[in-house]
């Protein structure tokens, strides 16, 4: 199990340690994107109020969204994009944790319309399993456009959202921050290659699929999600809060 998978974990906590982590891996843009974890009770989800940034949130900064917009707990007020969340928990009652950022590197990718290819490590999760976003390509502010943005992410782990940024997605806070974190790696060393030359040596399906078990178990998962965490807990700027170790 997984160490966010604790069925006693507070979903305000984690929402927390989610930002905390995009935060150290250099996934935030100011004040914009946000994560949310699913409300254990079914009513919405937990992400962080608008107007601040990743490395600044804290359990003040936390709210409760219902799927129709209300703030039903915590102080400030919601983001306008909050529908990704609580869309795509409606349409995956696998996925505990949904994130949304606006990675350079995956947002440049998005942009050139080609496959993500099993280039390195990061690369086989997505390989052949990365869908794009049909819509627009300003905010997902209705949850007409994002319903059509859960029906685009489909069982994936992430969907492109071209000339935007990401959604990633996983049953818990460790898995959805490390599949945005290892998308946004993939689409950078994809770019890399491609404006050396055409890549060329690529894993094929039988190496995509054992590699997708051996490099990205829930171990691996995990053990990623900690480092994130024991990053963010080194600078002083962060508030980490000192939870216990099951919820870290």
């Amino acid at each position: 199990m997984a160490a966010t998978d604790a069925p006693d974990a507070d979903p305000a906590e984690q929402v927390v340690l989610a930002h905390l982590a995009l935060a150290a891996a250099g996934q935030a843009d100011l004040i914009w994107g946000h994560a949310a974890v699913r409300d254990p009770q079914g009513r919405g989800a937990w992400t962080k109020a608008a107007g601040w940034g990743f490395d600044e949130v804290d359990m003040d900064r936390v709210v409760l969204v219902s799927p129709d917009g209300e703030v039903l707990a915590g102080a400030g007020p919601r983001h306008v994009e909050y529908a990704i969340h609580t869309a795509v928990m409606a349409a995956r009652p696998d996925v505990g944790c949904v994130v949304h950022t606006h990675a350079e590197a995956v947002t440049a990718f998005a942009a050139l319309d080609v496959p993500l290819r099993a280039l390195n490590h990061d690369g086989v999760l997505f390989a052949g399993n990365l869908p794009r976003y049909p819509g627009s390509g300003g905010l997902i502010r209705t949850p007409a456009l994002a319903a059509d943005l859960a029906r685009a992410l489909g069982d994936a782990p992430a969907c492109l959202l071209p000339r935007h940024g990401l959604v990633a997605v996983g049953r818990s806070p460790a898995e959805a921050v490390m599949h945005a974190v290892l998308l946004e790696r993939a689409c950078r060393v994809q770019l890399a290659a491609m404006a050396a030359g055409e890549p060329t040596d690529v894993s094929d399906d039988a190496e995509v699929a054992h590699k997708c078990g051996e490099c990205w178990n829930e171990t691996q998962i995990d053990g990623g999600w900690r480092y994130l965490l024991r990053r963010a807990a080194r600078d002083p700027h962060f508030p980490l809060p000192r939870f216990s170790e099951t919820h870290r």
